[in-house]
Formats: structure tokens, C-alpha cells, sequence
């Protein structure tokens, strides 16, 4: 199935340091290029890989899991790596999770990370059921578009294939055990009004991982997706300013040219 328009990747050939924003789950780069585009614009790196099964349609989304959608940002980190004297990782959502486990497995390859409303389990009431009902029934109501912006489509599914979110509750799991293993610079940012991940899942991410510089901020007038919402911007600048902190290699690239414009693919 073709890339639906505006769900297509993002990579940005910047400086000497990388970033690699990771989109959550049923979601697609759309929810994260304008974060991308901020770093890419103060010249930084930066690549946002599409998930497999994502941004076409739900049915292609069954007949992928966790693994597939960890070795693909595996993959981009590598290839930052390669061209890269510091990386970063940043995720949204199951996005974060991502983000975390990049960090518990390749340790001091990774300078910092980023997550926002970081998923930390599946909830709902057919959590534990979906061992059995994922082979009843194919998918279930989406859940897109939590944002508190009027007029924001965050180009995701509109419904959840159970095999996959099977694989995503495996896959929480897993991350979950290896939190104490994080032990790079954290900073985390969670919407209190989040309709999709509730509070705990951030503050179970808090009390597992083993980082000593660690900094939670609150988005108050946003929901789930806020990379797309009213504190979008708040998002963006902390996160620079996280990166300029750990890197400060990072401050001698901003505004170098807004920039390299036809290193800039992706739709």
C-alpha cells in the first residue's frame, strides 16, 4: 500500500549532532515533523523513521510487531551513529517506549532522551483479554487525534488492530523490565489531561530508570499528541535547550542556514 500523503518519513542532514524522533503507536511522522522540522531548522540531524504497517492502513499494521517497529529506529540510530559525534533519542507515546529501550540497549551511544506521555502499558478492558479476543475479533476504536487544538489531524489510525496491540502489550512489558538500565539525561513531559495515557505510565517511567538528571514538566492545556497541540512549542524549545545543555557542540549549529534546504526529504 502507498505512504498515505503526509505520513512519509523525515531525515534532515544537519551538524555533528543527531536526534531521532520516534512516533507512537497507529500514529505516523506527521504527529512529530514539526518537532523535527524546529531541530532541523537550528541545525541539528534529525530523522523520523515511518513504523512498519503504519501510515497506509490499519489491516497492513496486523501483520507487523514490536520487533518490527524496534528495529526500524534500531536501524536509524545506527545510521546517525555513523555520521554523528552525539545522538539523542526523543519518542512519543509508544514512540517513548521506543526511546527508552533504544537507551537501556545501546547505553553511552545515546546522549539524552525525550519522551512525551510515554506509554508504559496497555489500558483499557480488554488489556488482558487480548490474548484471545485478537483472534475473535480484527480491531477495535481508534485513538487518534487526543488534542486539545481545534483543526489537527495527527494522520493515525482510526482503528486498533489486536495483533498488533497484543504485541505493543508485550512489548511494555519488556521496556518495563529494562528501565533500570536508562540511565542517560531524561527529560519527560506529560499532559495531566491526557485521554489516552494516564499519569501512572509516566511516573512508573520516573521511579524505574536509573538516571540521576532527570526533569518531568507539565503540559497543562494539552492532551495525548502534544507535539501537535497548544504547548507544541514549549515541547520543542525544552527539548533544544536539553540538547544545547548535553551538547553544547549542538549551540555552534543553530540557525546555520534554516538551512541545507535540499538535504530535506520527505513529504
Amino acid at each position: 500500500m502507498p505512504v498515505l500523503p503526509g505520513a512519509e518519513p523525515y531525515h534532515h542532514e544537519g551538524g555533528d549532532v543527531g536526534v531521532l524522533l520516534c512516533h507512537g503507536f497507529t500514529g505516523s511522522p506527521r504527529s512529530m515533523r514539526p518537532w523535527a522540522e524546529y531541530l532541523a531548522e537550528r541545525g541539528l540531524t534529525v530523522s523520523v523513521p515511518l513504523l512498519p504497517g503504519h501510515g497506509t492502513r490499519w489491516q497492513d499494521m496486523q501483520l507487523t510487531t514490536w520487533q518490527d517497529w524496534y528495529a526500524e529506529v534500531d536501524r536509524e540510530l545506527r545510521a546517525l551513529r555513523g555520521k554523528c559525534a552525539r545522538v539523542f533519542v526523543f519518542g512519543l507515546s509508544m514512540g517513548g517506549a521506543l526511546a527508552l529501550r533504544l537507551a537501556a540497549r545501546h547505553g553511552d551511544a545515546v546522549r539524552g532522551v525525550v519522551v512525551v506521555n510515554p506509554a508504559n502499558r496497555v489500558h483499557g478492558v480488554t488489556a488482558h483479554a487480548l490474548p484471545l479476543v485478537r483472534h475473535l475479533v480484527p480491531s477495535t476504536g481508534g485513538l487518534a487525534n487526543d488534542i486539545a487544538k481545534e483543526g489537527v489531524d495527527e494522520l493515525a489510525y482510526d482503528r486498533v488492530p489486536l495483533h498488533a496491540a497484543y504485541s505493543l502489550r508485550r512489548f511494555l512489558r519488556l521496556v518495563d523490565g529494562e528501565l533500570p538500565q536508562v540511565t542517560q539525561p531524561l527529560l519527560l513531559l506529560r499532559a495531566p489531561q491526557d485521554h489516552v495515557v494516564p499519569p501512572a505510565d509516566s511516573a512508573r517511567v520516573l521511579s524505574r530508570v536509573s538516571s540521576t538528571d532527570v526533569t518531568e514538566i507539565l503540559l497543562e492545556q494539552s492532551y495525548h499528541v502534544a507535539t501537535l497541540d497548544h504547548e507544541a512549542e514549549r515541547i520543542f524549545e525544552e527539548s533544544h535547550a536539553f540538547i544545547g545543555r548535553l551538547a553544547p557542540e549542538a549551540g555552534g549549529t543553530a540557525g546555520q542556514d534554516r538551512h541545507r534546504e535540499g538535504s530535506t526529504t520527505g513529504g
